[in-house]
């Protein structure tokens, strides 16, 4: 009996030493650990009671598990123990049954372990807890059984640390739940919690294991696609991955295809058009076995035609020889030409690319082009004879869908066909007269689509090289459309006609009856009287002529010009102004030619009851006001009258020519003007192009604060065009220095900010991308910045509960200024010459808060004081503002305001250093995940609060049309980029490893012998 118990002991004791050998030769790399596996695993089949060697094999597992970083040796012994544990599992009916059934008693064993330890305190511990699971379960095979209660209690905890606080967890939680995913399921809770962290997560490297392990089906890929937008550059790369990879084109809608594809191939990132370029068009590509046409054809080329052609040379680009280029070119015909049968939207739009690619090489191209196209001449006639083939529809015809869409693509392709027209060789004089007589003949011909006068304009002036020439030619062209020449029939009234027959007949009786009568006197020889009547003949002769000329040019039909004002004629030769007013030369003026055109067609038409003949014509206007100061200060007042009166569209137009007017002229140029507003303006305006601005009497109106406070109105317009296109206008004029307003900034930021503009992208961008390059362009932009802190904040304050400003986030408002108004942010900063913007702003909230120190802003201002950059360099604007903290002191009662003012105070006085938290951005500094104490609650609430926004001052312009950037956790594996650094030898780096790595030696020896 007792010697039982020794050999007992005995043994115990091999199997301590050898299991704890095994992990410290697991720790090196060199090691086989197939070897270390096999050894171990022969050792524990030997055993009959396992329950020693599970509890010593734990025992050294948790060593490794305890460490959070991830060191090489820890996890090399990690790598070990899923090693071990999976060599147990054998294939499918070749072991013995009781066998099986102890191999799978190891996993059960190690598998329970695990969810037991899944809720620990240590994060390190959660960690590697679902880093083992993960790695269990990817290391099994397909065929692997597990039983269902043991599946379903993994379940159960990874979806529990899915929802971790560290990121690292979660990573490894989702990564562990790839295989327990039902992607046919939309219930399944797996690809619920997949879908919650791809919406909801803040940290990247989360969304990012989510994206490699979620399952592409009709319920996850509009959630994959939208990934394609996330603000980080290495989600939306392995987003396009995964589609590339993992979903077919068919499974993708045209417009997610289309938009995949603008999106990706103009992203910021270059690698995410890297992995456009060479991943999801290849895919693509090869799914629909190289055919090109057919990749179009999926795309819809008609309503996307750039962004296919940007498509067509991203994979041009990538062929190496122009061979490769010329192998799915279009086929042509032995005069270089498609024939017109075979024509379609795909084959000319990449016969168009094809060669606008190759004329973009230069030189190395030319001969490759001549072999894609025929002499210009030729192409001319070409074009000619295709374009007199479009139908002119009328309005009963364009209500079948059917006729209607075969003339859309007919358009298309004549589309297609004139911009070839540029990629030719019209050095040849010959060639060049002949396309530009035809692209004039084009021009005038009645049937030629409106859609196609643009371009066709386009081509013709840029073929002409002389401002007079191009203005002589478009107005004698205008002059054929509007004034044709016409042929029309002189009517006749019928009693003049039947009275000029009548007449001819008594002419005729009259000769019949002289001529009788001339035949009797000859015969009675009065030769007298017969030469009497010889003559008398002779004159009816004449008479008879004359009326019978007269009776056959009554039917005769002339040829007149008739003047067309109808709207599709109008339309035609207002665009053709337009094109050739933005090609003229802006220094030289208007010519007289011009202006005859502009007192005959273009000002007539800004009356026309047609809207489209109105919008075209003030654009004319606007465009021709850029050339000629004395034409702007002449229809200034008309461009402002049409700004409030017109449709939306229109009024659009005149605004952009009244901006365009006020960039290029200054706003002086308004100085002069009546205003069509009458009511009394506010003060909007501090200064004019760097000048401040004179005060005037009560009862005389500025006209430029006039024009300003309709602007400002626009900002609040229901026509969201209209108050995107004037935030736009205000940006640039205050940007390019033409006005400076606090007033105004304050509305932009409010207006930026407001939810009601929250689906408006075009404005979110427009006025995030102002923002910060205002702010970081001088100094006296900033102190602009500065004067509006207080009226933004006031607005917000004062807002009453029913107005969509009460949603907005003081705290955050007040913080986009902060971050605004920091020194550091200018892009030269110069040396500061007096106290700096934020010792201004610090003054304009003491005195804020010492107005009244019980309003409940009061917290606010005195935690923004906290922010502030102050110099703590001894002054008198130093001593200043220490005597007014030294008063709120005394005036506030709140102790978190008292708290705040005391910190900054001491600072000031050099108690303490300056505090030396990063405050790189807003964003880092709003993050509630970034400490353990923070509450999940408050966070949730804070992002619930649906005018709220978090604002990256770098990064502004993309918020809206991204997932908002948090800085997440504090966590050791998701750090910030470092600078970039000079790179130290192997052996410095060699050295360095083996000052860091992590040795579980001494760990497993400190519990050895007990």
């Amino acid at each position: 009996m007792g010697i039982g118990k020794i050999r007992t002991v005995d043994m115990t004791a091999e199997n301590e030493l050898e299991i704890k050998e095994a992990f410290q030769r697991a720790q090196k790399a060199h090691n086989n650990k197939a070897k270390l596996v096999a050894s171990l695993k022969n050792r524990y089949v030997k055993l009959e009671d396992k329950s020693e060697f599970h509890e010593e094999f734990l025992r050294c597992l948790k060593y490794a598990m305890i460490i959070y970083t991830r060191e090489p040796a820890v996890e090399n012994v990690i790598d070990f123990a899923v090693k071990f544990a999976v060599s147990f599992e054998t294939p499918v009916n070749e072991e013995e049954e009781e066998e099986e059934e102890e191999d799978i008693s190891f996993l059960n064993f190690l598998f329970n372990f695990l969810l037991e330890s899944h809720g620990a305190s240590s994060h390190a511990v959660r960690f590697r807890v679902c880093q083992l699971v993960n790695k269990l379960l990817g290391s099994l095979s397909e065929s692997a059984q597990i039983d269902d209660d043991l599946c379903e209690r993994i379940h159960e905890a990874m979806l529990i640390r899915v929802t971790d606080k560290y990121p690292n967890v979660r990573i490894q939680a989702v990564l562990a739940m790839a295989r327990l995913q039902d992607p046919s399921n939309e219930h399944c809770p797996t690809i619920k919690a997949y879908i919650l962290l791809l919406d909801n997560d803040s940290n990247p490297e989360v969304r990012r294991a989510v994206l490699s392990c979620i399952a592409p089906s009709a319920f996850t890929l509009p959630k994959i696609y939208k990934r394609t937008r996330d603000v980080k550059e290495k989600v939306r790369k392995l987003a396009y991955q995964v589609l590339a990879e993992k979903v077919h084109i068919r499974a993708l809608t045209i417009a997610q295809r289309v938009s995949l594809l603008h999106q990706g191939l103009n992203d910021s990132a270059d690698s995410v058009k890297d992995v456009v370029k060479t991943g999801l068009l290849p895919a693509w590509l090869q799914l629909l076995q190289g055919d090109v046409l057919q990749l179009l054809h999926r795309l819809d080329v008609e309503n996307c035609a750039e962004t296919a052609v940007s498509a067509l040379h991203a994979l041009f680009s990538m062929m190496t020889t122009f061979d490769e280029l010329l192998q799915n070119g279009p086929q042509l015909d032995e005069r270089k030409l498609i024939p017109v049968d075979s024509l379609s939207c795909e084959n000319v739009l990449y016969w168009r690319a094809l060669c606008e690619f190759i004329k973009s090489k230069g030189a190395e191209g030319e001969e490759l082009l001549e072999r894609l196209l025929p002499e210009p001449a030729i192409f001319a006639e070409y074009l000619y004879s295709y374009l007199k083939s479009v139908p002119l529809m009328s309005e009963e015809e364009k209500a079948d869908m059917t006729q209607l869409e075969l003339v859309m693509t007919k358009e298309f392709i004549g589309q297609q066909l004139i911009l070839l027209v540029g990629c030719l060789d019209t050095s040849e004089e010959g060639g060049r007269k002949r396309v530009l007589a035809v692209l004039q003949e084009m021009l005038v011909l009645p049937n030629t689509p409106l859609s196609l006068i643009g371009q066709l304009v386009q081509k013709l002036v840029g073929m002409l090289q002389d401002d007079q020439q191009r203005i002589a030619v478009i107005a004698e062209i205008i002059s054929d459309v509007r004034e044709p020449i016409v042929s029309v029939a002189d009517t006749v009234d019928e009693n003049e006609k039947r009275k000029k027959q009548v007449r001819l007949a008594e002419v005729k009786v009259r000769i019949v009856e002289s001529k009788q009568a001339l035949e009797e006197c000859i015969s009675c020889q009065d030769f007298g009287r017969a030469a009497e009547l010889k003559d008398s003949i002779s004159q009816l002769e004449e008479l008879r002529a004359k009326i019978s000329l007269e009776a056959s040019q009554a039917d005769h039909i002339k040829e007149q010009r008739v003047e067309k004002n109808d709207p599709e004629t109008l339309l035609k030769c207002l665009t053709m102004c337009a094109e050739v007013i933005k090609r003229m030369n802006i220094n030289r003026g208007i010519c007289p030619t011009m202006n005859a055109l502009i007192e005959s067609l273009i000002l007539p038409s800004v009356s026309n009851a047609n809207p489209a003949v109105r919008n075209m014509a003030v654009v004319c206007v606007g465009t021709a006001a850029l050339h000629s100061k004395d034409l702007a200060n002449t229809h200034l007042v008309l461009l402002l009258q049409i700004t409030q009166l017109d449709e939306p569209k229109v009024r659009i137009s005149a605004l952009r020519a009244l901006i365009d007017q006020l960039l290029l002229n200054g706003i002086n140029i308004l100085q002069d003007k009546s205003t069509p507003q009458p009511s009394q303006a506010p003060d909007l305006l501090d200064s004019i192009d760097g000048q401040a601005t004179q005060p005037r009497e009560e009862d005389e109106e500025s006209p430029v604060q006039s024009v300003l406070k309709m602007l400002s109105e626009f900002l609040d317009s229901e026509i969201s065009e209209l108050r995107t296109e004037t935030a736009e206008g205000l940006a640039k004029l205050m940007y390019c220095g033409r006005i400076v307003s606090a007033k105004l900034f304050s509305r932009l930021v409010l207006l930026w900010y407001n939810p009601v503009t929250e689906d408006d992208q075009r404005l979110r961008h427009c006025l995030g991308v102002f923002l910060q390059l205002y702010a970081r362009e001088s100094r006296a932009h900033q102190e602009c910045v500065e004067q509006s802190f207080l009226l933004s904040m006031r607005t917000l304050f004062n807002a009453p509960a029913t107005s969509p400003l009460s949603e907005i986030d003081t705290s955050n408002v007040a913080e986009l200024f902060v971050e605004l108004t920091r020194p550091s942010a200018l892009i030269q900063p110069a040396a500061i010459q007096g106290a700096s913007v934020h010792e201004s702003l610090a003054v304009r909230l003491c005195n804020e808060i010492l107005r009244d120190a019980s309003a409940p802003e009061v917290r606010l201002y005195c935690k923004t004081l906290g922010c502030l950059e102050i110099s703590t360099e001894p002054g008198p604007a130093n001593n200043e503002l220490q005597q007014l903290l030294t008063e709120i002191l005394q005036a506030v009662k709140d102790k978190y305001c008292i708290r705040a003012v005391e910190k900054v105070l001491s600072q000031l006085q050099g108690c303490r250093s300056a505090p030396t938290e990063a405050q790189d951005t807003v964003l880092a500094a709003l993050d509630h995940n970034a400490s353990e104490a923070v509450k999940d609650e408050e966070a949730k609430s804070k992002r619930a609060r649906k005018g709220q926004k978090k604002v990256t001052v770098a990064k502004a312009a993309k918020k809206s049309c991204k997932m908002e950037e948090s800085s997440d956790e504090s966590d050791e594996e998701n750090v910030p980029d470092a600078p970039p650094v000079m790179r130290p030898s192997r052996c410095a780096k060699t050295a360095a490893l083996t000052k860091t790595k992590q040795d579980l030696t001494a760990l497993l020896n400190k519990e050895a012998s007990p």
